[in-house]
């Protein structure tokens, strides 16, 4: 007797859900400050058993916060001369358009494109 088992679409989007938590973690940070840390530690731990397109946000994630860190530490760096507010809003803005690109991706099952960008 051969048992039937479901069939899940590969592209399904409830396989991201660990990731969208990571994405809302992020933008969380914005306001609490330690729940990136959270996401990173996520997204880290899942990304290998992931689907194939989920993996691809989990990459961004992980790259989103160590750019993110890299962006913070030059802006914090060059404040001083003033340009630092600059680079602070600049980094502010990609982080919230990455966490909102990836979002809405994971949302309709698709990957992240082009998940080595350092920019969007």
């Amino acid at each position: 007797m051969s048992q039937p088992y479901a069939i899940v679409d590969s592209s399904d989007p409830a396989h991201a859900s660990t990731a969208k938590v990571v994405y809302i973690l992020y933008l969380v940070g914005l306001v609490v400050g330690i729940t990136p840390i959270v996401g990173v530690i996520i997204a880290y731990v899942n990304r290998s058993s992931a689907p194939f397109w989920v993996q691809t946000h989990y990459q961004v994630q992980i790259r989103t916060f160590w750019i993110g860190m890299l962006y913070g530490l030059v802006a914090a760096a060059t404040t001083f001369v003033m340009i630092g507010f600059a680079v602070a809003l600049f980094s502010l803005v990609w982080w919230i358009v990455r966490c909102a690109k990836g979002l809405k991706t994971a949302s309709a099952g698709l990957p992240y494109d082009n998940p080595t960008s350092w920019l969007w």
